[in-house]
């Protein structure tokens, strides 16, 4: 007979976790282990299948990917501390243990790139034919008069030999960035590519995912998102540009994944960038809500200290890029739009109107 347990929140941290794995790019948990330890912690703390929870606690954990969390990785979120990412996800870990019994399902978003991509410096040259770099904007003026033009090479697998079909639909994808005045396109270096080990999850936040999927005998839910190499995808609820120069549709809004959202009784929100992927799919969850019921924007739970902005450090002691300000400014609108702002130290059950 198992006992349930008192507070999701007073659960101790499994055998298995060491907070110093975190910080390891290269760290891979034991699976096996974990399957087989999960019945004996479900036991011990009395811990009911996610199918018995009498409210639906989703955690939204947005590309805790190793390239965007480790100083090894090739788009690290340092933040303005210089260990952003690490920390965030260190208390990411930790928040899905102490309240394993609580939430009850999670899903982590991958982002998911291909070598050429828009927002790639190799999908660009100058007008001399060099290639751009990373860390840039393209603006409607570089692409008019040909100071940024997509790379002619690429057109031969691209857009069946159409070098036309390449540069108008480039002039179209920025005057779209522009008019909806969210972002300029801005180049990054390469980051999450399939089949690289950047790609992979934080092997912390894996093996928490995976402990949390075993003890409540719950998938482990994942969305891939930006593959498509003709637009950005920073949200993971739709691409930045929907349609082509010609009218035809290029992609399409993840609306499965906003109604899955959105049925929750509790939705927190955790992962890189704030400044990005974070932000944007707020926005876009944000429009949902608007749309529907302005009252559902109480339910999402946005621990901030579960995430950090993009800087870049200019080798100087300053920064050549800091988004920190853009976060702290979207983070303050998410707010005011009805959204609570957390800390993950606190006790879920003492997050303002949390159910459950």
């Amino acid at each position: 007979m198992t006992v349930p347990a008192t507070s999701a929140a007073d659960l101790p941290l499994p055998e298995h976790y060491r907070p110093e794995n975190v910080a390891r790019f290269s760290y891979r948990p034991d699976q096996q282990a974990l399957f087989d330890a999960a019945p004996a912690w479900r036991r011990r703390h009395g811990i009911a299948p996610a199918s018995a929870d009498r409210r639906d606690i989703h955690l939204l954990l947005i590309d805790v990917q190793r390239d965007f969390c480790f100083p090894e990785g090739s788009l690290y979120v340092a933040g303005r501390s210089g260990h952003g990412a690490i920390d965030d996800s260190r208390r990411t870990c930790e928040l899905i243990y102490k309240n394993l019994a609580r939430i009850t399902r999670v899903t982590a978003t991958l982002d998911s790139h291909l070598a050429f991509q828009i927002f790639s410096p190799a999908f660009w040259v100058d007008a001399a034919g060099a290639p751009l770099a990373a860390h840039r904007e393209i603006s409607v003026a570089d692409v008019e008069s040909g100071r940024a033009r997509p790379n002619p090479a690429m057109a031969g697998w691209l857009a069946a030999g159409d070098v036309g079909f390449l540069n108008a639909y480039a002039l179209h994808y920025v005057r779209e960035l522009e008019r909806a005045g969210k972002y300029r396109l801005y180049l990054w270096p390469p980051h999450c590519l399939y089949g690289s080990d950047g790609h992979a999850l934080v092997g912390a936040v894996h093996e928490a995912r995976l402990f949390h999927a075993y003890v409540r005998d719950v998938q482990a839910f994942t969305e891939l998102k930006g593959d498509n190499p003709f637009t950005e995808n920073y949200s993971v609820l739709r691409p930045e540009v929907l349609t082509r120069h010609d009218g035809r549709a290029l992609a399409h809004p993840n609306d499965r994944l906003t109604e899955t959202l959105l049925a929750a009784d509790a939705l927190v929100v955790a992962g890189q960038a704030a400044s990005h992927c974070v932000k944007s799919t707020l926005e876009d969850l944000a429009s949902a809500i608007r749309a529907r019921d302005p009252a559902l924007a109480r339910k999402v739970y946005l621990v901030t200290d579960c995430m950090s902005a993009v800087t870049v450090p200019d080798g100087k002691g300053g920064f050549a890029v800091d988004f920190t300000e853009n976060a702290k400014e979207a983070l303050a609108g998410f707010a005011a739009a009805g959204m609570q702002l957390v800390e993950s130290t606190r006790p879920m059950a003492s997050w303002p109107g949390f159910p459950g």
